[in-house]
Formats: structure tokens, sequence, C-alpha cells
């Protein structure tokens, strides 16, 4: 396969739990440079709040996706069941759970991935942190992260390498509130604060993938 195929998303149907979920997908660059990731490396990137037009084609989450090709990585966005083509409707994060994991398990079979990414923006972080230990996540992302959710000793952060990117003038997630809940984690991710973003990062993404690419461009 070539870097050029490699590069253009595919879209798939696939089996969930309450019916299709729509995928995107990448594979891996087949002479990635500077990279961290091994040959068969993918990431999954969770997209933002479903009820407020939160989509894998968010442009945050399209912005994740195209920087990790860059990495050499493969990448899965997906859209929650209620969205786009995937079938069922907004569970409150108890069914967005299960599409994230059966999305994964769809990968494993596909490919058998030696390294899982997992990235979530917003909303989509919330479900990321939950179900990254399940799905035996390598790396985790963590953009704009929902800390009003993370209530719950569960959603907490692990040992894996964690980068944390949050908007100085996010006027939806508390810059405050996402310090305080880093402050209290056993295990301390990297954190990047890009000034003068706000939660979607207008004019600000190249800031963004910088910032990924600058934490994750060589082993660490």
């Amino acid at each position: 396969m070539s870097n050029l195929s490699a590069d253009i998303p595919q879209e798939q149907l696939i089996a969930g739990a309450v019916g299709h979920l729509e995928v995107l997908f990448t594979s891996p660059k087949t002479t990635p440079t500077k990279s961290p990731a091994s040959p068969s490396s993918y990431a999954l990137i969770c997209h933002p709040h479903p009820l407020y037009g939160g989509t894998m084609h968010n442009k945050v989450v399209y912005m994740i996706a195209s920087t990790f090709q860059r990495l050499g990585v493969g990448t899965v966005r997906f859209n929650f069941r209620g969205v786009g083509k995937s079938e069922g409707k907004f569970d409150h994060g108890e069914g967005e759970i299960e599409d994230l994991y059966a999305v994964v398990e769809w990968l494993e079979k596909k490919w058998a991935p030696t390294e899982l990414w997992l990235a979530g923006f917003s909303y989509g972080s919330y479900v990321a942190l939950r179900g990254h230990r399940q799905v035996g996540a390598t790396r985790l992302l963590l953009i704009a992260p929902s800390v009003e959710r993370f209530k719950t000793k569960e959603l907490s952060l692990s040992t894996l390498p964690t980068l944390v990117i949050q908007g100085d003038r996010d006027e939806i997630v508390s810059p405050q509130a996402v310090s305080q809940w880093l402050a209290a984690q056993a295990h301390q991710p990297q954190l990047v604060i890009i000034p003068e973003a706000d939660h979607f990062f207008h004019r600000k993404l190249p800031q963004l993938r910088d910032a990924i690419l600058e934490a994750w461009s060589s082993n660490t």
C-alpha cells in the first residue's frame, strides 16, 4: 500500500450493540519518518457531544486524525450511536462506551494492531478516558476534557503516556477545572495549554496540530 492510499479515509459500516456504526479509517503509512509508531499502530478518535452537533467530521477530530496520519499511525474515526449513519440513539455515555468497545473489537479482528492510541475531544474525552483501560490503550490524548463528567474513581488517569491539551479561553470546559482535576491525579500527564484558544480551537488548529506533533513525534 502506498502512502497516498493510506491517507485516503475509507468508510465502512460495522456491527454495534444496537445496530450499525459508521467508521472512517486509514491504514498506517508504510514508511513513516520520525514516528514513535510501530508498523501496525492505530488510533481511535472519539467525537464531541452528539446532542450538540458532535460527529466524526468535527474539525478538531479531523485535525487529530490527520496529525496522527502524519505520525504514520492508522486512524479510525467513528460516529456514536444515533449520529450520521450509526444506528440507535444517544445513551448518556453508557451506550457510547459500548460503541467504543465494538469499534476496538472490529479493529482488532481486522488488523490486530500492536499499539492502540486512544483520543477524545470534549465529550469524546469522557468516553476515551472511561474506556482506555478496558481496551488496552497504549497512549491517551484528551483535548478539552469534559471534567465535569469525571466524578468517579474509574475516571482517573493511569500510567500510560497521556497528553492533555486545553485552550486557556475555553468557554465550555473551564481551564481552571481541568487544572484542578489534573492536580488531583496520582499519575500526571503531559499538559499543553494553548493561549487564546476557545473550546473549538477557532483559528488555533495549527497550534493544536503542532502540540501533538511535538509531544509524540519521537519515542517517549
